[in-house]
């Protein structure tokens, strides 16, 4: 693995994370953003997929 990749997945999993610690609210962020994320495509997402598995 190059250093790139796992900065972006040291990213990733702080922003689930803080996801997870905000979401014992009333609304779920983790889910209603994964459900953004699967509506919507957005580029920024595939262009994050790209750099966490560029190895």
């Amino acid at each position: 693995m190059n250093n790139e990749s796992l900065k972006w997945r040291f990213v990733c999993a702080m922003v689930l994370l803080i996801f997870a610690f905000l979401g014992v609210g009333p609304i779920p962020l983790t889910s209603t953003f994964g459900l953004y994320i699967v509506i919507f495509r957005p580029k920024w997402f595939k262009r994050l997929i790209k750099s966490i598995y560029s190895d």
